[in-house]
């Protein structure tokens, strides 16, 4: 098999990013948009030792029961989404399967994995959209990045985002377009507005933020006239002159408005600030942590330990069902929003700790942490082994982990067994909808 080859080829399975995996001659290939039992033509655009990548080249011949219209008007060029081509009942399946294939093949865990919880109504979820801006001062657009670069597509509205977001990102481009105000470009460094980014709350208040390549945003009161009668409580500007393709700087200056965005979860009220950190989905994350509530399973005598706690909403939700809980964070500021947090929620039993978790955790543990339950939520790159053996050394009967990277969750799992903790069960959790991300909640427990 070569480059350039077009071959006839049925997708089997599904593979981690929802694309269809066919085989020629024993090797896998990879095909975007390709649903399993789908036959057709597909040309090789990349070939490995081990694998090959494939485009369809014309439409299924007899598509699948499965496939439908994505809805979108940029499904096929933009980056964000991997499966809105298929049905959402088969997109939980195919994210189960995921699950399960990921326990067994990389951790050796064999495991019941159940149904995915999914939305009941998966769309307009999103409560954080960030839109990179491209094009050019006389015709500026906001979109998406394209798969694999930074090419931006256009896309005047996104299914998957909260409103108003569709409307403040129409009025941004036209204010944009109307003082001719440059995008920027990556390959130069030069112009000046780089993202927009745009978080709602369920009362449909928003907090706009303009990543920009400068100190300064020209003609923001007349932005702010623009964006008040959307809702908009809240204009920020991030100043990011670094070469870079990080989105937000540590640089906030509060051009209109409040400091931070009221929201509400799980029946606690949150003030979010433009770089705090919050879960994108609220109706998704309740399920997600009553999942993750239920697998801890705490008593009112008891100590939980949260492991990258964010701004506390897993430590603030516990807390009311058991004596202590105690909350490890490395972001400073994110520490701080946990606390005032707990101080505005009236949670006298939360206590937070700003440092890595590698670092402070064992040492906590040295000094006399002992702890009933812990639930880790780490970033997708997973767990520390020093965070894993001063877990073990804490001695919980019980560890709640929560992670949106099943393949590192797995290997975790396979490390804790080796520490002395068995992988009970797991619960998918659908949290970002039409793409190939899942959540999933895993207990594990003391052998």
């Amino acid at each position: 098999m070569q480059k350039n080859d077009l071959l006839r080829l049925t997708a089997e399975k599904l593979g981690a990013e929802m694309e269809g995996i066919c085989r020629y001659n024993g090797m896998p290939v990879f095909v975007p948009g390709l649903l399993p039992g789908e036959k057709t033509e597909i040309r090789i655009v990349k070939t490995e030792k081990r694998y090959a990548f494939g485009r369809m080249e014309t439409p299924p011949a007899v598509p699948s029961a499965d496939r439908r219209d994505p809805g979108c008007p940029v499904y096929s060029r933009c980056g964000g989404c991997s499966c809105r081509h298929m049905s959402y009942a088969s997109t939980l399946e195919g994210k189960r399967l995921q699950v399960k294939d990921c326990f067994e093949r990389i951790g050796g865990i064999s495991l019941e994995v159940p149904a995915v919880l999914g939305m009941e109504h998966p769309q307009a979820y999103r409560n954080k959209t960030a839109l990179p801006a491209g094009g050019s001062a006389a015709d500026p657009v906001l979109g998406f990045y394209a798969p694999r670069s930074h090419t931006v597509i256009p896309a005047d509205a996104c299914p998957n985002a909260m409103e108003p977001s569709g409307q403040i990102a129409e009025t941004f481009l036209r204010w944009m377009k109307s003082h001719q105000l440059e995008p920027y470009r990556e390959d130069l460094h030069t112009g000046l507005i780089r993202h927009l980014v745009i978080r709602v709350n369920r009362a449909g208040k928003s907090m706009v933020t303009v990543a920009a390549n400068g100190k300064a945003l020209p003609h923001s009161d007349e932005l702010t006239d623009l964006l008040k009668p959307l809702g908009v409580i809240s204009l920020w500007l991030n100043e990011n002159t670094l070469r870079t393709n990080v989105i937000l700087s540590d640089r906030f200056h509060l051009l209109y408005g409040k400091k931070t965005l009221p929201d509400t979860l799980c029946g606690l009220r949150f003030e979010l600030s433009p770089g705090s950190f919050f879960q994108v989905n609220p109706v998704q994350t309740e399920k997600l942590y009553a999942a993750a509530l239920d697998f801890a399973d705490l008593n009112s005598d008891e100590t939980l330990c949260d492991v990258y706690c964010g701004a506390g909403t897993i430590t603030l939700a516990t807390a009311s069902r058991c004596a202590r809980a105690v909350g490890i964070e490395i972001v400073p500021s994110a520490v701080e929003n946990a606390r005032a947090n707990a101080k505005r929620n009236k949670i006298g039993n939360a206590v937070f700790h700003a440092g890595p978790a590698e670092v402070l955790l064992p040492r906590m543990v040295q000094e006399g942490l002992r702890c009933d339950a812990v639930i880790v939520d780490p970033p997708r790159k997973g767990l520390e082994p020093s965070v894993i053996h001063a877990i073990a050394k804490a001695a919980p009967s019980r560890v709640v982990y929560v992670s949106c990277n099943v393949a590192t969750q797995a290997r975790d799992a396979a490390l804790f067994r080796e520490a002395g903790y068995q992988a009970v069960k797991v619960q998918p959790v659908d949290m970002f909808c039409w793409t190939s991300g899942i959540e999933n909640v895993c207990l594990l427990s003391r052998c």
